[in-house]
C-alpha cells in the first residue's frame, strides 16, 4: 500500500509512471482542496485554525501557530512548522517539493511559496521538477513576496515585500527586489538606541 511518504518521495526523485501512484496523489491533492475549503469559507478559534492545519499537514501544529485565513495550498502533507510561526492572510504554498518553517517566522500578506518548476525543454513536455524551501528561525518575510523553489532564507533575515527570491539568502541579510539582492546585512550584536 503506497504512504503519503512514498508519495513525497516520488516528488523527490521525479514522478514515477505508476497509476497507483498518480490516484493516491490525486486524492491528496483533492483532501487538501477540501481541508483548505473548510479552513477558509467561515470564521474558526484559533484552537479549530491550528486543529485543521494539523489534518493539512498530517503534523501536530504547536500551540503558538497563528494563522489569519485565507489560506491556499495543493499538497499540504509537505509543510513543517515550528514553534510561535504567524501566516499572514492570502498566502500559497505550493509544497510538493516540501516547505519547512523554522520557530518564530513570520510570513506576511500573499506570500508564495513555490517548490515546483516545469522543464523548458519541449522534448520533456513540461516535466515537474520539486525542490524544497527551507526557512529558518525568526526570519521575517513581507507581503507579496515570491520565493521559489530550493531556495533556503537563513535565520532572522528579511525579505523585503515584492521580492522574488531566486537564491539562498545567508543569515541576518536583508534582500529585496526582482531577483532578490541583499540589500544590507544586520548586525545581530547590535540595535540602535
Amino acid at each position: 500500500m503506497i504512504t503519503v511518504e512514498d508519495i513525497i518521495k516520488g516528488f523527490r526523485e521525479g514522478e514515477p509512471d505508476d497509476a497507483e501512484w498518480q490516484e493516491y496523489a490525486n486524492s491528496l491533492f483533492q483532501e487538501a482542496i477540501r481541508i483548505g475549503t473548510e479552513l477558509n469559507n467561515r470564521y474558526h478559534t484559533p484552537e479549530e485554525i491550528r486543529e485543521i492545519m494539523g489534518k493539512l499537514t498530517g503534523e501536530k501544529i504547536d500551540g503558538s501557530f497563528r494563522l489569519f485565513p485565507p489560506f491556499y495550498t495543493d499538497f499540504g502533507k509537505n509543510i513543517h512548522i515550528g514553534k510561535d510561526v504567524f501566516i499572514n492572510s492570502g498566502c500559497h504554498f505550493q509544497d510538493q517539493g516540501g516547505i519547512e518553517i523554522g520557530d518564530g517566522a513570520l510570513i506576511g500578506h500573499n506570500v508564495v511559496l513555490a517548490t515546483i518548476n516545469h522543464d523548458l525543454y519541449p522534448a520533456n513536455n513540461r516535466k515537474n521538477h520539486y525542490k524544497p524551501i527551507k526557512i529558518g528561525s525568526n526570519v521575517w518575510i513581507g507581503s507579496n513576496s515570491t520565493v521559489l523553489p530550493g531556495v533556503s532564507i537563513g535565520e532572522w533575515a528579511v525579505v523585503a515585500a515584492g521580492a522574488v527570491v531566486t537564491k539562498d539568502v545567508p543569515p541576518f541579510a536583508v534582500v529585496g527586489g526582482v531577483p532578490a539582492k541583499i540589500i544590507k546585512t544586520i548586525d545581530p550584536a547590535s540595535a540602535p538606541a
